[in-house]
């Protein structure tokens, strides 16, 4: 899972839970009726720039929005993590790479 597409679910959940229109928030956050499309489904990622202009359109802060979005990847690694066979009982690896853990 990409962080654009959680952000991308994230911003049309909340959109469609205050039952807003896309046009509506293009019109609001000058951002074009396309492009807020492609960030909603997420194929396009949006700079912090669009991201405050669409959340300030909306009427919620940066924070909540990228806190939900936290909440949602959380949800989603805890749905992959998977046993190790040679790990001992009770220990879970998630199919998640550590970039620290390679690093020399």
């Amino acid at each position: 899972m990409l962080l654009r597409e959680v952000l991308g679910t994230t911003l049309r959940s909340v959109r469609q839970r205050q039952q807003r229109t896309l046009r509506e928030i293009s019109a609001i956050s000058t951002v074009s009726l396309g492009y807020l499309s492609e960030i909603e489904r997420g194929q396009k990622e949006a700079s912090s720039e669009l991201l405050s202009a669409i959340c300030t359109a909306l009427d919620i802060t940066l924070a909540d929005v990228l806190r939900e979005a936290g909440n949602q990847l959380d949800h989603r690694a805890l749905a992959t993590v998977t046993p190790m066979p040679f790990a001992r009982p009770g220990a879970f690896h998630s199919t998640c790479v550590d970039a620290h853990s390679h690093a020399a």
